[in-house]
């Protein structure tokens, strides 16, 4: 499978630190965000936590179409194509300001989402939805990804409450888009870190803490 970023260089005008949590449904990525921000914040670094998609004005309108049951089914290119406008005004909009001026950026999904999900999960072509996603983000690449592993049938049983559009796929859906995380991590293991997130979550923190550690600048 391709590293959607394995040809693009470090932007050398980013003096921030950027970290991607990325895994299924139900893999605690919030709660590992919020423990890992109260961390470094402690330890002094400024830090922003946020989300895909969503967490633009723009994103929540594209998150609604995306995971609201009210707005119907979406054809595979047309749900790649709003991730890819929400994570280009995501990048512009909260990201890079952020890495522009120092702070330790933590987000809950990025490319490697749109790679598994719309690439393994939906089976378009990963190549394709790779280009889209770099152009996307201007060639935008986390210092480190956090890939949350675990069965799709125990993170499916941890979703509370009512399902989105994507929570809803079939379990086969899920069981391809674990399968192409992984993958992921396997091509590019120098700028990854998989972690069993069927462990407790005090457990998951301390694993990230300690290899964030040896990382960080």
């Amino acid at each position: 499978m391709v590293d959607a970023e394995q040809s693009v260089e470090r932007d050398p005008l980013r003096s921030g630190w950027f970290l991607a949590l990325e895994g299924g449904e139900g893999a605690g990525k919030s709660t590992q965000a919020r423990r890992l921000a109260e961390w470094l914040t402690g330890h002094g670094h400024e830090v922003v936590v946020t989300h895909e998609p969503g967490d633009t004005r723009v994103g929540a309108i594209l998150r609604r179409l995306l995971l609201d049951h009210d707005a119907g089914p979406l054809d595979a290119r047309t749900e790649a194509l709003l991730f890819a406008a929400d994570r280009a005004q995501h990048v512009a909009e909260v990201i890079r300001p952020a890495l522009a001026r120092g702070a330790v950026v933590i987000t809950d999904r990025y490319v490697d989402s749109s790679l598994a999900y719309q690439g393994a999960g939906r089976t378009l072509e990963v190549d394709e939805v790779a280009h889209l996603s770099v152009w996307a983000t201007a060639g935008l690449v986390p210092d480190l990804t956090v890939v949350l592993d675990l069965p799709a049938p125990v993170g499916l049983a941890r979703v509370p409450g009512v399902v989105d559009q994507m929570e809803s796929e079939p379990l086969a859906f899920h069981e391809r888009v674990r399968h192409g995380f992984l993958a992921l991590a396997s091509v590019a293991p120098h700028r990854y870190l998989v972690v069993d997130a069927v462990s407790d979550a005090d457990h998951v923190h301390q694993q990230i803490r300690a290899h964030v550690a040896t990382v960080l600048p």
